[in-house]
């Protein structure tokens, strides 16, 4: 699989190279992200402001409902007037949205905050999963661009083998069949695979449906994605078909 950059920057890190095994999530390299840290920095010294805002709001609320309530009771006592009460209600009233405006602001700057990281994230290319690097497009220092092809990583297990069975085959495999395989340039050697996956459909430019067969058994720890293996296939006295170099690989 080819590793992509989802962000365009300058490469300040390369931290594998061809050959390296590396496991799923681990960092290949680091795109500059200096900017975004320190936007990063400032969402968070905004968020604080904001938090600190609701916390004071939330005090002058409590207080203003306090005062509202006394202007109540006095008003219901008849020791103050309307105008009184109005102006209360309006202060109580006024410092509920005060609260809810600054509540809104907290929100929206943990979802800014969040983005962020995201972004920042976005800066580190990242193995898809275990496996070797076969090669590295960049190098350090280099400017990249949105869904630029920076490293290819490869699976070396388990193995599997693609290949074609005729649909006049009187032998249709079955998950789990047993399928005999040679090496191309070795025929002696031997190799031993069972189907994982049949075609659902047949290829009408060939007649033939796709099947999948993985690699198991002792001697395969020397295999390498990429060779070429011929398939025997019973039921046709003959090979099934001889496979194309990219015709062994490994897949997720």
């Amino acid at each position: 699989m080819d590793v992509s950059t989802q962000a365009e920057g300058i490469v300040t890190a390369i931290s594998a190279d061809e050959g390296a095994n590396v496991q799923t999530g681990e960092v290949l390299a680091q795109i500059d992200d200096r900017t975004l840290q320190q936007e990063l920095v400032k969402a968070k010294d905004d968020l604080a402001v904001s938090q600190n805002n609701v916390k004071y709001k939330e005090a002058e609320l409590k207080a203003k409902s306090a005062a509202l309530r006394r202007q109540q009771q006095l008003h219901e006592l008849g020791l103050s007037t309307q105008a009184d009460l109005d102006s209360a209600e309006f202060e109580a009233k006024a410092a509920e949205y005060d609260m809810h405006g600054w509540e809104a602001l907290v929100e929206s700057g943990n979802a800014a905050i969040h983005q962020l990281e995201i972004q920042i994230d976005q800066m580190k290319l990242r193995a898809p999963f275990g496996g070797v690097v076969v090669r590295r497009y960049i190098r350090q220092g280099q400017t990249v661009s949105k869904l630029d092809k920076c490293f290819r990583v490869s699976q070396l297990a388990p193995l599997q083998v693609q290949f074609q069975v005729p649909e006049v085959n009187s032998k249709r495999p079955e998950r789990g069949a047993s399928v005999s395989l040679a090496l191309v340039g070795n025929p002696g050697r031997e190799l031993r695979a069972h189907v994982t996956k049949v075609g659902p459909i047949v290829d009408p430019s060939s007649d033939s449906y796709d099947v999948t067969a993985e690699l198991s058994g002792p001697g395969i720890g020397d295999l390498r994605p990429g060779m070429a293996v011929r398939v025997l296939w019973p039921g046709t006295g003959q090979a099934a078909g001889a496979s194309h170099a990219d015709s062994a690989h490994a897949k997720q």
